[in-house]
């Protein structure tokens, strides 16, 4: 962040701390694109998506007070959208649990539902597909990298792990992905020689 825009979200932190409501709403603004992207690829529920961005911003409103101003602002937001993506997933396991022991008390087979929305308007639906389908701590790593473009040092801090950990998460990310890909390209070859004229 050049320090102009870092003047200037002070100013709008210091205006909302006032109690300023459109000074929040200019901050909303300023985030909400990089805030929405983590929450859409990091919550499996989609349909909870405008419940947890409501949390996040109700958090980063209460949080704004103690927001050390030698950090940059961005990460500061992910990282707090990242931890409300986490408890709330901690929340869904548990309820899931229980209804799960409900179930079993009452003898019923039922399955649930995971069923998600399919990424919509983004160029390789295949890929994100790819990622989609990565264990959530690699996809975290992955999605804070390449879709918001961190550094491995921020992604680190946003995550509070240490940067080898994010290094070691990343190359297990792309190493699945790179064989994702290559299984996907062999079963096209093959299926395309098997129907040569």
């Amino acid at each position: 962040m050049r320090d102009a825009d870092r003047e200037e979200m002070n100013k709008l932190i210091d205006r909302t701390i006032a109690g300023d409501r459109e000074a929040f709403g200019e901050i909303y603004e300023k985030t909400i694109d990089n805030v929405s992207r983590t929450v859409h690829f990091l919550l499996g529920d989609k349909s909870s998506f405008d419940d947890v961005l409501q949390e996040i911003y109700l958090q980063i409103y209460k949080s704004l007070p103690g927001f050390d101003r030698k950090r940059p602002f961005r990460p500061w937001v992910t990282g707090i959208a990242i931890r409300q993506v986490n408890s709330y997933r901690r929340k869904n396991w548990m309820l899931f649990r229980i209804a799960a022991k409900k179930r079993e008390q009452e003898e019923e087979k039922t399955e649930p539902d995971f069923s998600g929305d399919v990424v919509d308007r983004l160029e390789n639906e295949e890929l994100l597909r790819q990622i989609e389908s990565l264990p959530y701590k690699l996809k975290q790593v992955v999605i804070l990298r390449y879709l918001h473009d961190y550094s491995q040092e921020e992604v680190a801090q946003i995550l509070d792990i240490p940067a080898g950990t994010v290094k070691s998460r990343i190359h297990s990310a792309l190493q699945k992905l790179r064989k994702k890909q290559e299984s996907s390209i062999h079963f096209f070859r093959e299926a395309g020689s098997r129907y040569e004229l």
